[in-house]
């Protein structure tokens, strides 16, 4: 009999019909068989948007990116904790706890898209009870979706695991390893979940073949999940990173002419609905996020933080050598953890509660990508690279440039995506070192630039391979 360890029960109206409702997490189910959960419309449902609820532990979105920002050198981490302390210098281990949540809750989100991906297709509508006619009717465009935003959610979860845990594509081509490729859903035997890890060029064709299921099977618009645009803006940073310049920019380019998607005109979109926001982990004050979560951190204790995270002096240098950019005003001066002077960024400001809303995707990434691959790629696909960084850099009350270079793209990049878990791989893949004078160990393709896999998965997988220097 099939198994999941969590479901989690929607008590408000469809996700998908309603721009005003909630995804709630009311409480983990153990051991409810696969013929239960898609024996009626509202479990099936429900462990859909079961995926979305797992991406709210920090380990999925929140701790890899706070940890890929002070890993480089946007963020300061001053914190007490030696497991995050040994990232930041670059002397974690395999048993380091913090890295090992970040594995598990990676794997986590993929075993729920998993049952929804193997389950869901082969479900007869004559078995399920529905809670309306509409939904029975439209029973196979909601089967379709669900699906895509299994796979658009699995691809998300092997996406983050890679760019943690592996070289980037430039360090051999994509010929090193990569994750392991979880397709099963687990049923009792761990035999199936065994495996050898794939190399990264494996690990992005599966994650590209995700987002193109998803890309063909989700609406462009979905409320606050997955979309068709989504799984585009996706593919556009995944090729962005396999250098595929041209298919970067065509994604990018087909993002930005989406209907209901635009370049929003000031930055009071972080935690508000905006066009903006092409994906983004949705917490509420009942429904927060948990673990390791943006606000906790980012926030110094007068504002109920941890102050743990803040502004580096390299950071403020860049933003101080061009005044007058509006996205260094989301920042305060407070006290870190330390009680030292320091600046903190109000872009999660929510320290109390932990319902800031962090963005996944949005539209400012976009014209990034887009100029850069256009630059790269010697293409004009949608508009200049010049016209690109000069649209981002209007929104930030600078001046327009006369002539662009990819200098010039990755500052932008830097400031505009800052605390929000760009930088590390920006740096890498652009064989720049993550910290200034940072040495070799810090340099692209060192083996602390990644993370080590855990030795509880090496414990339970004899097939696992641990990467160089742990």
């Amino acid at each position: 009999m099939k198994h999941f360890n969590k479901i989690f029960l929607l008590v408000t109206a469809l996700v998908a019909l309603s721009c005003d409702s909630e995804i709630e997490d009311i409480a983990p189910e153990n051991d409810l068989s696969a013929e239960v959960i898609f024996s009626t419309f509202t479990t099936i449902d429900a462990a859909t948007v079961g995926i979305y609820d797992g991406m709210q532990d920090g380990g999925f979105i929140g701790q890899p990116e706070y940890i890929s920002d002070y890993m480089s050198d946007n963020v300061n981490f001053v914190g007490s904790f030696p497991t995050l302390q040994d990232i930041r210098d670059f002397n974690a281990n395999a048993t380091n706890t913090s890295i090992a949540g970040q594995w598990f809750d990676i794997f986590d989100v993929i075993r729920d898209a998993n049952n929804i991906i193997i389950n869901l297709p082969g479900v007869d509508p004559a078995n399920v009870s529905f809670i309306s006619a509409s939904n029975s009717a439209n029973f196979e465009t909601l089967r379709t979706q669900f699906i895509g935003e299994a796979h658009f959610s699995r691809a998300l979860a092997n996406f983050q695991g890679v760019n943690m845990f592996a070289q980037p594509f430039q360090f051999s081509n994509g010929s090193n390893l990569g994750m392991p490729l979880v397709t099963e859903f687990f049923e009792g035997d761990v035999e199936p979940f065994r495996l050898a890890r794939s190399t990264v060029n494996e690990t992005h064709a599966f994650i590209e073949s995700d987002l193109i299921i998803a890309m063909n099977s989700l609406p462009e618009t979905n409320d606050i999940r997955a979309s068709s645009t989504a799984a585009r803006a996706l593919l556009s940073r995944l090729y962005l990173y396999r250098e595929q310049w041209n298919d970067a920019a065509t994604m990018a380019n087909e993002v930005i002419g989406t209907s209901g998607f635009s370049l929003a005109p000031d930055f009071t979109f972080y935690n508000n609905p905006s066009s903006e926001h092409i994906f983004r982990v949705i917490n509420q004050p009942d429904d927060p996020a948990f673990g390791n979560p943006f606000d906790l951190y980012y926030n110094p204790t007068s504002n109920n933080g941890r102050g743990d995270l803040t502004f580096s002096d390299d950071l403020i240098a860049a933003f101080e050598a061009e005044p007058g950019d509006f996205r260094f005003s989301l920042s305060i001066e407070d006290v870190d953890a330390s009680d030292n002077a320091a600046r903190f960024t109000t872009k999660y400001p929510n320290g109390a509660t932990s319902e800031s809303d962090p963005n996944v995707l949005r539209m400012g990434e976009m014209y990034l990508n887009r100029a850069e691959a256009n630059l790269r790629g010697g293409t004009t696909i949608g508009d200049t690279p010049l016209n690109d960084v000069n649209a981002i850099r209007l929104r930030a009350g600078l001046a327009p440039l006369t002539a662009v270079t990819l200098d010039d793209i990755l500052l932008e990049r830097r400031k505009e995506l800052a605390f929000e878990g760009h930088r590390r791989m920006d740096l890498l893949r652009n064989n720049l070192n993550l910290r200034p004078d940072g040495g070799a160990i810090s340099a692209p393709g060192s083996d602390k630039v990644i993370l080590p896999i855990p030795t509880d998965e090496l414990n339970a997988n004899p097939n696992a391979a641990q990467n160089p220097g742990y």
